[in-house]
């Protein structure tokens, strides 16, 4: 049996599949030393349009197929497909689904309007990928979100998924970065976050204004662990959660060669 750690990323931004956000290219650096230090590795991302298939050499998972997410009494069915990461001997899956991933933008139409159904498409991805991996049979030791989008993750393992042995051990570390959207999730969004009976309003209480900073809120209550992805996160949140009982707070080092990150990850597995 392996004894190897394991270490699951989901992230709604990695490079080289989605550029952009400065945590992206992190992602995929810490993925890759991770790897090199032994660690088994695997990454989950949606299958955003923007994501040239062939290019990245991406091929459906026949059997990961047949998973379908409900949310609020609808069905989602999803598509998983998989890479090897360029450069590392490492798979990263996608989630696709043709109505809500695939368009030719992430978060915003071609005119740069914030998309109506980004709700929906944040819990079908989080919700999504707790799914996929029940479907691996894969308990990962430590499960590190980034990415706005990966925000209920945390909150969902321990409460709707905390009876599911697959996470049964695992620590969540969770990045907060930066602001990058001013808009609101929805005035359902709350509702269609609520996946289980688990899950109250006291709950969901971290994600109530539902915008960027209670993303990074909720996300960031539910975790083991908190970094600092940015120099220029949101102010309310540096203070709230620069010194937390209970907590690993690792701060923003532009100059780190990103062994902090290992070290945290080590330590929380032990």
């Amino acid at each position: 049996m392996s004894t190897k750690k394991r270490i699951l990323f989901i992230a709604s931004e990695m490079s080289p599949y989605v550029d952009g956000a400065a945590f992206a290219d992190v992602v995929n650096k810490l993925a890759v030393m991770s790897n090199d230090q032994d660690m088994e590795v695997r990454c989950i991302m949606p299958k955003f349009g923007t994501i040239n298939e062939r290019r990245h050499r991406l091929h459906e998972v026949v059997r990961l197929s047949g998973i379908n997410v409900s949310i609020d009494n609808d069905d989602y069915p999803l598509t998983i497909k998989v890479a090897s990461l360029p450069n590392a001997r490492l798979q990263v899956y996608f989630l696709d689904n043709d109505d809500y991933f695939k368009r030719k933008f992430i978060y915003n139409d071609d005119a740069g309007k914030f998309y109506d159904d980004n709700g929906l498409r944040t819990v079908l991805f989080c919700k999504g990928a707790l799914e996929t991996v029940k479907k691996f049979g894969w308990p990962p030791d430590i499960i590190h979100c980034s990415g706005w989008m990966s925000g209920l993750v945390p909150m969902f393992i321990r409460t709707a998924y905390k009876k599911e042995p697959v996470f049964s051990h695992s620590k969540i570390v969770y990045t907060i970065s930066e602001n990058t959207f001013k808009e609101k999730l929805g005035a359902n969004f709350l509702q269609l976050a609520t996946i289980s009976d688990h899950i109250t309003k006291k709950e969901l209480i971290p994600f109530k204004d539902v915008n960027n900073v209670s993303m990074f809120r909720g996300g960031a209550t539910y975790a083991d662990a908190i970094t600092f992805g940015t120099d220029i996160p949101d102010t309310k949140l540096e203070i709230e959660f620069a010194k937390v009982r209970g907590k690993k707070v690792l701060k923003f080092d532009a100059e780190s060669d990103l062994t902090d990150y290992l070290q945290l990850y080590t330590e929380l597995a032990k």
